[in-house]
């Protein structure tokens, strides 16, 4: 169509948003966060190993229902997609959390899921293909890499400006996510050959936002932990980035691994809908959680302060 998603989204749309990114974070925040190891550790081993075995284990109950098994296999690679590239920094960066952390996590997830995805696959669904990592890891570095870089280098020469002018980086990069969600559901919806049941398809969506509540709840309680050394603004990136999936590296990697395949449509399906209730639900949870942060902020802050010397 006359928007060319397969140039404006796959390589303009995402490398906004990093530039984007890129020119609103202070370069102090990004290199402090490169070395917050144990927050990255918890991200990736809860998103690329616990989520997708808990999504297994959860589908061997429900393969003896009436659902429509092309549409729980589409559930099993929603677990074994990667980080997004885009949702969970924008959604870290509206309630004010470690905007750094998540912006690293989303960029290292991506590239770990270059490997890990299709490997995933293969582990839980039987399906391998000869998957192109080379351009797949080229395309990522040109998209989220570069522009990030780009975008930290113009900083340094506007950074007066920018803090004086104070830019809407949010409002841009959710329109541009806007774009990436639209013209895939055109792009999905748009094949004759999807046969979907209505039964199947409104169980889908409540399981997906059953097991995203669920799944935020349970990095809330592990990363809020009494023993936990994580700060209220690393829970808020760790809950969005370990429980959100990427769309925009995530169909583009099915349509690699599953080339050819009748059934190709109906497998996307979940990961379609997994996005944008991903965006839907943690942009009504922003209030909430914002709320929680800050609060959580001038409490630690008054038990950090030196207690005045009582007068006798």
């Amino acid at each position: 169509g006359p928007l060319k998603p397969e140039i404006t989204i796959t390589y303009i749309a995402v490398s906004a948003i990093f530039f984007n990114s890129g020119l609103s974070l202070k370069t102090e925040e990004l290199t402090s966060a490169l070395m917050h190891v144990k927050l990255h550790l918890f991200v990736q081993i809860f998103t690329l190993a616990f989520f997708p075995t808990a999504i297994w284990v959860f589908l061997q109950l429900l393969s003896i229902t009436p659902i429509n098994e092309w549409l729980l296999k589409g559930l099993q690679t929603v677990g074994c997609m990667p980080p997004p590239v885009s949702s969970a920094v924008i959604l870290t960066k509206a309630v004010g959390g470690n905007e750094a952390a998540a912006i690293f996590n989303s960029a290292f997830g991506s590239f770990l899921g270059i490997v890990i995805t299709p490997l995933l696959l293969l582990l839980f669904l039987g399906s391998s293909s000869s998957v192109p990592f080379t351009s797949i890891f080229s395309q990522l570095f040109m998209t989220v890499v570069v522009p990030l870089i780009i975008g930290q280098i113009v900083r340094r020469y506007i950074k007066d400006w920018l803090e004086r002018k104070k830019p809407p980086f949010g409002a841009i990069s959710s329109c541009v996510l806007l774009m990436i969600i639209y013209t895939t559901f055109c792009d999905t919806f748009a094949n004759p050959n999807i046969d979907l049941d209505k039964f199947s398809l409104i169980i889908i969506v409540f399981i997906i936002f059953s097991i995203q509540m669920s799944f935020m709840f349970l990095t809330f309680l592990f990363s809020t932990r009494s023993n936990s050394t994580f700060t209220p603004a690393d829970t808020v990136a760790i809950v969005f980035c370990s429980t959100h999936k990427s769309l925009t590296l995530g169909i583009p990697m099915l349509k690699i691994v599953f080339a050819g395949y009748e059934h190709l449509s109906l497998i996307s399906v979940p990961l379609l809908i997994y996005h944008p209730a991903q965006i839907l639900l943690g942009s009504l949870l922003v209030p909430t959680i914002k709320s929680w942060m800050v609060s959580r902020q001038k409490a630690l802050k008054l038990t950090r302060q030196p207690k005045a010397p009582v007068k006798v």
